[in-house]
């Protein structure tokens, strides 16, 4: 049984007044993934622009 299947059987038999409690922590769980996500990303950024901002970027990219 996968990890997905488990977790919907588990919900089958979680008390209604529960479910919200449930509905706010996936929520949570979500936009820790989305703020992780970001926090990557600018961290790559500051890296990256220094080669973003060569002007041998800006001759390899002017044609496309």
């Amino acid at each position: 049984m996968s990890k997905k299947s488990e977790i919907i059987a588990e919900l089958e038999n979680i008390p209604e007044n529960l479910l919200e409690d449930v509905l706010d922590y996936i929520n949570f769980l979500k936009s820790k993934i989305n703020r992780q996500k970001i926090a990557t990303a600018l961290a790559s950024e500051s890296i990256l622009k220094k080669d973003w901002l060569l002007p041998e970027e800006d001759e390899a990219w002017r044609d496309l």
